[in-house]
């Protein structure tokens, strides 16, 4: 049976490299733990709109469905995991864990940037953009969904986002955002990001530092940390934000 994606379009790249895009479908299966039983819910999650016929058979409604289901999710696991936790603190999670910058960071770790299916002007550009690889990885938390049931969606999203909720309640996330914020710079704005303390509190042995990240003549919203690193980091993190459009991650009042 003819796949409902298929073309004729020379302007459309449906190979990998001369891949078949049967082939390309397996060896996404393989790199995510999961094998799908309806085969085209995973080709319209890998397919960008660059590279469908017309917008409906791009990943965009998936990305759409997968953005709620995975913040469902999320706040589920962090409702049972943290008891303890505030509702403040378990938003300040739940939005670093499903931010752009992490979904778009495990899209690359699974090796999902060179399975995207994209047109042939976007696929010959070169780096691909990180909301590109955000909505892939949303994309798929629905695929999942609609093919497996929610359970099999909370099984991937747990065995990729668990890590992550963990090391932003150990505060271990730090090490990313500021050279995220470096690469999204260079690559867009042409400048590389400069940091300010702008604030200190508390005695010397617990001081809390205040710190904005600045591209050129913009700066982001600030960010509190027990020491400048962190604070660096979290002020990055919140820029990063800002740049998509989202309320940050961190918010300093």
């Amino acid at each position: 049976m003819t796949s409902p994606f298929a073309s004729e379009d020379p302007r459309i790249d449906r190979r990998m490299d001369g891949v078949p895009i049967e082939e390309r479908l397996a060896r996404c299966e393989h790199q995510i733990g999961y094998e799908f039983k309806d085969k085209s819910l995973l080709q319209a999650a890998l397919t960008h709109s660059s590279g469908a016929d017309c917008r409906l058979e791009s990943n965009e409604r998936l990305e759409f469905l997968g953005d709620a289901i995975l913040g469902a999710i999320i706040c589920e696991l962090l409702y049972h995991q943290y008891p303890e936790a505030l509702e403040g603190e378990l938003t300040q999670i739940k939005s670093v864990v499903v931010s752009r910058q992490t979904c778009a960071k495990i899209s690359e770790a699974l090796g999902l940037h060179h399975l995207i299916i994209l047109g042939k002007g976007l696929a010959n550009h070169g780096q691909i953009p990180l909301s590109l690889l955000a909505n892939v990885f949303e994309s798929l938390v629905a695929a999942i969904y609609l093919d497996g049931g929610p359970q099999a969606a909370r099984r991937f999203v747990e065995v990729y986002l668990r890590p992550e909720i963990e090391a932003v309640r150990a505060g271990e996330t730090e090490g990313n955002f500021k050279s995220i914020l470096q690469q999204v710079a260079q690559r867009d704005l042409l400048c590389t990001p400069t940091y300010q303390v702008v604030d200190e509190r508390g005695p010397d042995h617990a001081k809390f530092f205040k710190v904005v990240a600045q591209i050129g003549r913009d700066r982001y919203h600030p960010a509190w940390g027990r020491n400048k690193k962190e604070a660096e980091q979290r002020a990055a993190c919140n820029a990063l934000a800002e740049l998509n459009h989202e309320p940050p991650p961190f918010p300093c009042e």
